[in-house]
């Protein structure tokens, strides 16, 4: 599914629906109360969010992992594997497994280290462990009490903040921002443009005592980037906030003669992948989408598909460095900032 329009303000709709919302907060208290978390013996650093869809956690953890490995240890990702039928624990391995086994996430994770699937997180966090994981991070699973996190980083868009700030199904929130922050160590930011009134106050007034990360997503591949510049493109997006991906090709110059969006974590099959080159060759265009589209389009992709991948560009990566040297990591060289 998409987020619903009315997550982005506050109406009659949304407070409707407030009595629902306070029932699902409720739950997710009561889970975390009555669950004991199992404690590995390894660091866990869990990149999580507050709302429902995408935030950009998969660049943070991807990026947790590259400087991990540049200390010379042994990190393994750990993902659910939305998307994907396996339950695991299962290593992605991305020259046997397909999206649609895995989920598209953990194919761009496993490019990048070893990476775990599975529903059960300790079990998960078990097998890596005993595959010789040194550290776990975790893609998601900020609200799952049932692994201990060592250190806790709230993902947040800042285009869409917090919406309207109200808990799911009356708003975007998977809990209450006052009970997120409450076990968060740290925010991320990802972004140029301003949170909002709403999102700005929640963090002003709940987030005095956590660090503010500042981070913006650029493009993987500069020579592509430049050549979308004044080019006719054709886009297409299957995630949680598609605008997002459209924006992203506005900012670098290109014009958006045609778009469709799908459901995030749909998978393409050859019809709709024919139909939507149809359209891009009938206007001229470059046809275009994400790198997590195009893990789930796997070996069927086009020749001519272009794939616009970010990466996360730190403003102040010494913070975040100070944050994981709170970890009690084992002996390798220090960080490089």
């Amino acid at each position: 599914m998409q987020a619903p329009d009315f997550w982005r303000h506050d109406g009659a709709l949304a407070r409707l629906l407030t009595p629902l919302g306070l029932a699902y907060q409720l739950a997710g208290t009561a889970r975390r109360a009555v669950t004991t978390p199992w404690r590995a013996p390894v660091p866990v650093i869990c990149v999580g969010n507050l709302v429902a869809g995408g935030a950009g956690k998969t660049p943070v953890v991807l990026s947790l992992l590259a400087l991990l490995k540049a200390r010379g240890l042994k990190p393994a990702a750990l993902t659910r594997g939305y998307g994907g039928n396996a339950t695991g624990p299962l290593q992605v391995d991305p020259a046997r497994h397909a999206a649609a086994k895995v989920g598209d996430e953990a194919l761009l994770l496993a490019a990048a280290a070893t990476t775990w699937v599975a529903r059960d997180r300790v079990d998960g966090a078990r097998e890596a462990i005993d595959e010789g994981a040194e550290v776990l991070v975790m893609d998601d699973g900020f609200q799952n009490p049932s692994l201990q996190k060592n250190l806790s980083l709230l993902v947040i868009d800042t285009a869409y903040g917090l919406g309207n700030g109200r808990v799911m199904p009356a708003g975007p929130l998977r809990e209450t921002a006052d009970s997120g922050f409450a076990r968060a160590d740290a925010v991320v930011l990802i972004g140029e443009s301003d949170l909002g009134e709403t999102g700005k106050n929640l963090l002003e007034h709940r987030d005095r005592d956590r660090p503010l990360l500042k981070a913006r997503l650029v493009p993987r591949d500069a020579a592509l980037a430049a050549s979308l510049n004044g080019r006719r493109v054709v886009a297409f997006a299957g995630i949680g906030r598609p605008q997002k991906f459209f924006d992203s090709l506005k900012a670098l110059g290109a014009e958006i003669v045609g778009w469709e969006t799908f459901a995030d974590h749909r998978p393409y099959d050859d019809a709709t992948l024919a139909r939507l080159r149809a359209a891009a060759s009938a206007t001229d265009a470059q046809l275009i989408t994400t790198a997590k589209d195009a893990a789930r389009i796997g070996a069927a992709a086009p020749p001519d598909l272009a794939v616009l991948d970010v990466e996360l560009v730190w403003e102040d990566k010494e913070s975040l460095l100070r944050l994981l040297e709170r970890l009690s990591l084992p002996s390798a060289r220090t960080i490089a900032p």
